[in-house]
């Protein structure tokens, strides 16, 4: 079978984040209040190891998909893998 999508099907989304809050020290110097843009290829200067764990949610957001935990199906609030200096970003699809 042969999937053939027209341009509005394709349709790829804006994805912004913000830095919501930042325990500890960031070793990236991320400071609550950073507005960052991302997609799946452009990392928007986000520190590599944070880009690398929220991706999949960088990528679902962008072509259209939703989190079925989330309230808002434009918005995801994630944490970086480090649990002793904790940055929390909000992931926020511009429609």
């Amino acid at each position: 079978m042969c999937l053939i999508m027209s341009e509005n099907e394709r349709k790829m989304y804006k994805i912004v984040g913000t830095i919501k809050d930042v325990k500890g020290r960031c070793n990236a110097k991320h400071k609550k209040g950073d507005v960052i843009e991302l997609s799946g290829h452009d990392s928007g200067g986000l520190c590599g190891f944070f880009y690398h764990d929220i991706f999949p949610s960088i990528i679902t957001l962008q072509f259209g998909g939703t989190f079925p935990w989330s309230q808002d199906p434009d918005i995801v609030e994630l944490e970086c893998p480090d649990r002793y200096n904790v940055v929390k970003i909000e992931l926020k699809r511009i429609r």
